[in-house]
């Protein structure tokens, strides 16, 4: 079974449910994967999600990948992904699977960027970080990446979002 946490900082806009998205959005990126067993595994496993600011993101990108600015989203796995299957078929136990981190202002300049509402692109990079915490990873090739995305597409089709990497032509 899958448990997700979430929290929003005062960036977030409080109307908003964040935790509900956090929810469907990780569940839908963990249906779609390869790994969809852990929905319905007697395992416990849980995921946290954290809406914060630019600063805490510059921070935690400074500190663990050595670039000293803000990203959109940051993915701390705890289970190395040749882990992931074995805990498909635990009978019971409890596990963390790691922590997604979104910072506000990129996210929404993203968002409105692209057109989007920001609980729409937020909903992408929580599916998208979730997928690097199950061993998903779009830098090792153009093939995983293509992968990674296509995961990605059905996930948030699941949950009624359009396709992000969708090109619309212009027609003159």
């Amino acid at each position: 079974m899958i448990l997700v946490e979430a929290d929003a900082d005062a960036d977030w806009d409080s109307r908003l449910a964040w935790n509900d998205l956090a929810d469907r959005a990780a569940r839908s990126a963990v249906a779609q994967s390869r790994f969809s067993g852990l929905l319905d595994s007697a395992l416990s496993v849980e995921l946290s999600v954290r809406f914060t600011d630019d600063a805490e993101v510059k921070a935690l990108n400074a500190a663990y990948r050595g670039k000293d600015k803000p990203t959109n989203v940051l993915s701390f796995p705890m289970v190395k992904p040749e882990l992931l299957e074995p805990l498909v078929q635990a009978d019971g136990g409890e596990v963390l699977l790691g922590d997604v981190v979104l910072a506000h202002g990129v996210c929404a300049a993203e968002a409105e960027e692209k057109g989007v509402a920001v609980e729409t692109h937020a909903a992408h990079l929580i599916v998208h970080g979730t997928l690097h915490l199950l061993g998903y990873d779009h830098e090792t090739g153009e093939e995983d990446a293509e992968q990674m995305e296509q995961v990605e597409r059905e996930a948030l089709a699941a949950i009624g979002i359009a396709d992000p990497y969708a090109v619309t032509e212009v027609q003159s």
